[in-house]
């Protein structure tokens, strides 16, 4: 199965604010596009995915990010992530009626091709079915079968209402790069030890450690 990713991403300047007191406040829009460029380059990169569909209204990160090969869908509806979400889902299914799609986080900059297509690979066997994210807590992505609604309920403790919803949770070995999503400078610490791609990197490349890489 070939997969359509439709992944949100608010304006630079909005998104990630709970990394602020971790990072200089005027370096948080360049990291969190530097997070967004890895996961759709990553993403691309999966030999599941047919294609990328960014929703986003910041020009900055739709130059950027289109630039990598993704479509970009304005946010028309500015409802929040979950409307994004379904407005993303309809415009890939408007050219691709019988599109499989699959919400995907941006702020995955640890994403390995791999282990996205595994994921993907079990999600394929259920109608809808989604993946916890590193703290079981939340959600890094949701899909939906040829036919099927995304019906996305992202945000806070989405595992639950993800599962409340029929989805299947998926359990398809070790995933952590597409788990570890980063919200804190926490999680940020952690995906850097897990590895992280080349836009992140280069975005704390003034750090005094050395910033791993994604598959190192």
């Amino acid at each position: 199965m070939q997969w359509s990713l439709v992944i949100p991403l608010k304006p630079l300047a909005r998104a990630k604010s709970r990394l602020a007191d971790a990072i200089a406040e005027g370096a948080r829009p360049g990291l969190v596009l530097a997070f967004a460029r890895d996961t759709v380059a990553a993403a691309l990169e999966c030999p599941g995915v047919a294609d990328v569909a960014v929703v986003t209204d910041d020009p900055v990160a739709g130059r950027a990010l289109a630039a990598l090969g993704a479509r970009i869908v304005p946010d028309e509806p500015a409802g929040g992530l979950n409307a994004a979400l379904a407005h993303g889902a309809s415009a890939v299914r408007a050219a691709r009626p019988e599109a499989a799609v699959a919400a995907l986080n941006a702020d995955l900059p640890a994403l390995r091709p791999a282990e996205l297509a595994r994921v993907l690979t079990a999600a394929a066997e259920f109608p809808r079915a989604f993946l916890a994210d590193a703290a079981a807590l939340g959600t890094t992505l949701l899909a939906a079968a040829p036919g099927r609604q995304l019906a996305p309920a992202f945000g806070g403790a989405s595992r639950a209402r993800h599962r409340a919803s029929g989805a299947a949770e998926l359990a398809p070995g070790s995933v952590e790069s597409v788990r570890r999503d980063v919200d804190t400078g926490e999680d940020l610490r952690v995906a850097l030890e897990l590895g992280v791609g080349p836009y992140t990197a280069a975005a704390c490349a003034s750090w005094t450690a050395p910033v791993p890489l994604a598959g190192q």
